[in-house]
């Protein structure tokens, strides 16, 4: 099938079409299928391999795709540098999150990563309603989330890490989303993530060339890169277009729920009645939330 030469009109027709949970919906999903292929991956390859595998082969998809260089001469240096901080965050985030999760249990660094962004959709809070929205929703991470110490300090500080860095990216993705007419998010972002792939490459690159001679391998490299930063951080661009930031950061809170639907999906993973109780209250508190009506941006 050929791509288009400017995506950026197709997506913006089928941003306007969709509603944005709908976006979020496929977000949720690809979120959590990334990280099977990663688990396959951290047998063969280092962490840091991993997180350039994942982090390139995104750049790739992006450059095929989108084609961002054609962004240069068009971005004022206020964008351009937005745009290298979005690129740094990405590679930090991504690289962290692998280093966390080679330490610790990945419900606990899932539920670590999302204190930043109820603390966030807390600052947007406009009314009870959506006050006890976020209430529900945490009280449903805290239910399906183990939030426990293990004897891994050094897990717990990159997975703090991950968490201030989802924040700072959340933030940076938003401000993208929204920059107005002519400029595409998801152009830009295309151009975040070679900046990404530039900066996770003196560090990365070494532990990836394991990878190199085992085409099995780099296909499942290729399947991390898609699922888990391809897929979501397009499908967030077109919910961020539509949404306030704090509806985001908290409608995020229905991740760990997600989990556990994969997790017995696929998995096997049958679900306890906490973790139900967990997905009944962030449920609860997605649908109660209320959007308020004026400027979708905080």
């Amino acid at each position: 099938m050929k791509l288009p030469a400017n995506p950026a009109h197709a997506t913006s027709r089928l941003r306007d079409r969709v509603p944005p949970q709908a976006f979020f919906g496929v977000s949720a999903v690809f979120h959590y299928l990334g990280p099977a292929f990663a688990v396959m991956l951290f047998e063969h390859v280092g962490v840091l391999g991993v997180a350039w595998l994942r982090i390139f082969g995104a750049a790739v998809v992006f450059a095929v795709w989108c084609r961002p260089w054609r962004l240069a001469g068009r971005l004022r240096p206020a964008q351009l540098g937005l745009l290298l901080a979005l690129g740094v965050v990405l590679a930090a985030m991504n690289t962290v999150f692998y280093l966390a999760c080679a330490r610790i249990p990945l419900s606990t660094v899932g539920a670590i990563e999302f204190l930043g962004t109820l603390v966030l959709a807390a600052i947007g809070m406009r009314n009870g309603r959506n006050l006890l929205a976020l209430v529900l929703a945490v009280g449903g991470v805290a239910a399906l989330a183990d939030i426990r110490l293990v004897d891994e300090p050094l897990g717990f500080v990159f997975a703090f890490a991950n968490c201030a860095l989802f924040l700072v990216y959340v933030i940076l993705s938003h401000r993208i989303a929204n920059t107005g007419p002519g400029l595409s998010g998801i152009d830009q972002l295309g151009a975040a993530m070679l900046i990404a792939a530039v900066a996770v490459t003196p560090y990365g690159l070494g532990e990836a060339t394991a990878a190199f001679a085992h085409p099995s391998w780099l296909l499942a490299g290729l399947g991390v890169a898609v699922c888990s930063s391809v897929i979501p951080y397009v499908t967030d661009q077109l919910a961020m277009a539509r949404l306030r930031r704090a509806t985001f950061a908290l409608m995020l809170s229905i991740l760990p729920a997600t989990a556990t639907v994969i997790g017995l999906a696929v998995l096997a993973q049958a679900p306890t009645v906490q973790d139900l109780a967990g997905i009944a209250l962030i449920t609860a508190g997605v649908a109660i939330h209320q959007e308020p009506s004026e400027e979708k941006t905080v």
